[in-house]
């Protein structure tokens, strides 16, 4: 979600036409702690006259005589007050309910001013968490969930889809993530490698909650999480590392250099547990060994940031390799991302940026059934005793894109915003088969997403509206399919199913301020999400259910609004909303024979599935040393049209969601939060036949800093040790029990995070 310039967002007042001889005329630079820039920062004068807004990049040029007594406020920050004669940046401390702008509509907003439901997670927060991966960490807002409860530390990347508002997902999401306009959703899969950022190079993360199909495409139907990069801003490095139970480590380090204009920032990292036996104590066998993971992450960012213009080239690395509760199911993905692109500050206070981009992957995966007679090895076992390899497969895959946004203000109250971006996929299947059905297949498919968007955003006064639009042209074609044996290609070259699609997805908002402290507002859209290669071409495994392929599949498409009130004061901001959300032609898993081993399952496009209900935020500050962020989702998520099925709940989805963190942080005595999540019963499958009981969790972070260099914490997970039903495939798996870890941070130079 690239911010764009705001200018108009704040009715800009200029300067007299012609200032005195004595006039000075230099740029000031907001950033936040991490050096990231704050869009929309308001910057006054001595007498509270507005003198502009930052723009994209937290710039904004002043012309004042002789020293300037400036004011400068963003919301969510600390106000403050310097006096000025020449270029500065200034750095703006978090306000105690960390509640900052995010750019929902690719332009920044106030949390009174947006029509849609947004979040924002800053490095206070992620650092503070207690889990070591980011979907752990975005587990602290209610309704955030990927496909299974189980964290991405022992799950496997099939089930590492996230779900946003109720919708649930398959082994792909129903929520874009990206960075820097660059998607990181997986081209195979659709599911997201929550490991692969460096844990120092994350700045923040915005959620945006419901379909922004209108902006970002497909895949965007429940949300978008837009991770924010770090930027180099000074001289310095960080090493931070901690170990605990279940072998779990996370080691990272990041160095940073600024000189001038140029900037350079590296970072990476270890990250890994070395697991536990997931099937429940009562269902295990000698079969079951630990699930595990090991990775690593690096990435490096070079920028060149003057005038009007910065340009950056970013690289980046993943590894991971995991096991996945069995001797012979393993798999391992290995991923190279790189990107550039530049940032302009045109005339009139319009903004222009280009990325470029592109990944190479390469996901190896193997797939086994489990048996229950006896063995040589085990003569007396009669369950889960061995397995017998049935699949192999080696994906390669690659992608490249690009994407254009330029904005411009048209007058005090209007801006708009155009853009276009395009997303190419392709990918190669070799797959070996084993066992009575032993066979090869080849395949390659070839995806392409096309698109051009506008959107308008007005303001009057009170009001707040937004109007938006985006035509996407989705291909699937240039497939070809070998089907083999062992002595040779008995069927092929077959073409699979080519098909193009033209969707298109507005969205409407409005927002009413109501006196200085209160707002209602309204959003309707449409969205869309086309259907992965994997979902096409590809079978996969969990446990022992084993869900087939559908080359017919059509994009899912989905219809939804929300309505909310919203309140801010000193103490804190609270926002009520009430949504509904129907997804037409879901792909979804049904299971056509419960009684087989494995129980066979295939995707399919169903009739329409449908998520209805109430968030509640609240993020208070009853002390300026003290935060409270409370949530609640309450999503009616069901089956409303289909064959089959009808009326029973969306497989994964709980009905009820709560969350309560508590950060607390004294300068002599520390960091200390909580964090507390409870989740009612939901289901594992689409005919509801294996109930998930509900659960409570709570983890705990503690730090204590010895100067400004070093400072030492504790963390924990799960610290009542409850056993968390994460599926029933049909045996019981369980989420990953108490951890707790133990480490350190040293600080060398002017890193200051």
């Amino acid at each position: 979600m690239a911010a764009v310039g705001a200018l108009a967002l704040a009715g800009t007042t200029a300067f007299p036409a012609r200032l005195s001889a004595q006039a000075v005329t230099f740029t000031v630079t907001i950033e936040d702690a991490s050096g990231a820039a704050i869009a929309a920062a308001v910057v006054k004068n001595a007498a509270g006259q507005v003198l502009g807004s930052t723009d994209s990049d937290g710039r904004l040029t002043l012309s004042c005589i002789s020293l300037c007594n400036l004011r400068v406020q963003a919301p969510g920050f600390q106000g403050r007050s310097v006096q000025l004669n020449s270029a500065a940046t200034l750095r703006l401390e978090p306000a105690a309910t960390e509640q900052v702008t995010v750019t929902a509509y690719r332009s920044p907003l106030g949390m009174l001013e947006s029509p849609a439901t947004t979040r924002l997670l800053t490095q206070a927060n992620l650092t503070s968490t207690a889990a070591v991966t980011l979907d752990g960490q975005l587990r602290q807002l209610p309704g955030v969930e990927l496909f299974r409860r189980s964290s991405s530390l022992v799950a496997n990347p099939t089930s590492q889809g996230i779900s946003l508002r109720g919708l649930g997902s398959t082994s792909a999401s129903r929520t874009l993530v990206t960075q820097d306009d660059v998607p990181l959703n997986d081209p195979l899969g659709g599911w997201i490698h929550w490991q692969e950022q460096p844990e120092q190079a994350v700045a923040s993360v915005e959620l945006v909650r419901g379909g922004a199909s209108d902006l970002y495409g497909s895949s965007a139907m429940g949300g978008v999480v837009n991770v924010v990069s770090a930027r180099p801003a000074t001289a310095g490095s960080e090493l931070k590392s901690s170990d605990g139970m279940e072998g779990t480590f996370d080691d990272s380090l990041l160095a940073e250099a600024k000189r001038g204009p140029w900037g350079v920032l590296a970072a990476g990292g270890l990250l890994g547990t070395g697991g536990f036996i997931q099937e429940a104590p009562s269902q295990r066998g000698p079969v079951d060994v630990n699930s595990d993971v090991h990775s690593q992450n690096g990435m490096l960012l070079a920028e060149h940031d003057r005038g009007p213009l910065r340009v950056l080239v970013r690289g980046s690395g993943f590894n991971e390799d995991r096991g996945n509760g069995t001797p012979y199911q393993i798999n391992g993905t290995r991923l190279y991302r790189y990107a550039t692109g530049g940032d302009w500050q045109g005339p009139r206070a319009g903004t222009l940026g280009v990325r470029l981009y592109g990944a190479d992957e390469s996901f190896h995966q193997t797939f086994s059934s489990i048996s229950n007679l006896p063995s040589t090895a085990n003569p007396g076992c009669s369950y889960r005793c061995g397995e017998v390899p049935t699949r192999y497969s080696v994906v390669p895959d690659n992608e490249l894109g690009a994407a254009a946004h330029w904005n411009q203000p048209l007058g005090a109250g209007l801006l708009v915003v155009a853009g276009a971006d395009v997303h190419d996929v392709r990918i190669w299947d070799r797959e070996q088969t084993y066992g009575s059905t032993a066979a090869l297949m080849n395949l390659h498919d070839h995806q392409r997403d096309s698109a051009a968007y506008v959107e308008a955003l007005w303001l009057r006064k009170a009001w707040t509206v937004t109007a938006s639009g985006r035509l996407d042209w989705f291909q699937n074609f240039d497939g070809q399919l070998l089907i083999g044996n062992g002595a040779g290609w008995s069927e092929g070259p077959v073409q699979p199913v080519e098909f193009g699609q033209h969707v298109f997805d507005p969205r409407l908002g409005v927002s009413r301020k109501i006196w200085n402290h209160w707002a209602v507002s309204a959003s309707g859209f449409r969205a869309f999400r086309a259907p992965t290669p994997n979902e096409l071409y590809r079978s996969t495994q969990v446990g022992n259910k084993l869900t087939l392929a559908n080359g017919t599949l059509l994009s899912e498409r989905a219809t939804g609004w929300e309505t909310g009130v919203a309140t801010e004061w000193r103490w804190g901001v609270i926002r009520t909303s009430y949504f509904l959300t129907q997804v037409n032609r879901p792909i979804v898993a049904v299971t056509t024979c419960p009684a087989c081993s494995p129980i066979l399952l295939k995707r399919d496009n169903l009739g329409q599935i449908e998520s209805r209900g109430v968030a509640v935020d609240f993020q208070l500050s009853p002390r300026r040393w003290l935060a409270v962020d409370v949530g609640y989702q309450y999503a009616l998520a069901t089956v409303t049209r289909g064959p089959q099925d009808a009326g029973n709940w969306i497989p994964e989805v709980a009905h009820n969601m709560a969350a309560l963190n508590v950060r607390a942080y004294r300068a002599k005595l520390g960091t200390l939060s909580l964090q507390s999540r409870l989740s009612g019963i939901q289901y594992d499958d689409d005919a509801n036949l294996f109930m998930l009981h509900g659960y409570f969790r709570l983890d705990a972070y503690a730090s204590h800093e010895f100067g400004k260099r070093v400072e030492v914490f504790t963390a924990g997970e799960n610290l009542f040790n409850r056993q968390i039903e994460v599926s029933k495939t049909p045996t019981t798996t369980l989420a990953m029990p108490r951890v707790a870890r133990v480490g350190f941070t040293v600080r060398v130079g002017g890193t200051g995070k």
